[in-house]
């Protein structure tokens, strides 16, 4: 299998069913060249102008399967962000603007 027939699989966790997105990238051991992961890039805020949210690495044991469609890994949810208070969408678009 190749990277890029890898990333056209969508990245399911297996105790929620919650769609985690796909791959971007591979993390390899480089003394042994083997996969020691994957990485999902963080999904984008405000249409990426505003960066990404954190990348999530999947250890290699934490992938259950890797089927025709779906990839389906055993592994915790990511923590949701917390906002601090008056942080919303126009107070952030104000400071990137502002710099």
């Amino acid at each position: 299998m190749t990277l890029r027939q890898l990333c056209k699989k969508d990245v399911v966790q297996l105790g929620s069913g919650t769609k985690l997105g796909r791959t971007d990238d591979l993390e390899l051991e480089v003394s042994s060249a083997r996969v020691r992961g994957l990485i999902l890039r963080g999904r984008p805020r405000w249409f990426g102008l505003l960066g990404h949210e954190e990348d999530l690495m999947i250890a290699w044991q934490q992938i259950e399967t890797i089927g025709e469609d779906v990839i389906l890994v055993n592994c915790p949810l990511p923590e949701p962000v917390q906002k601090p208070a008056g942080e919303g969408i126009w107070a952030i678009f104000h400071k990137f603007v502002s710099s």
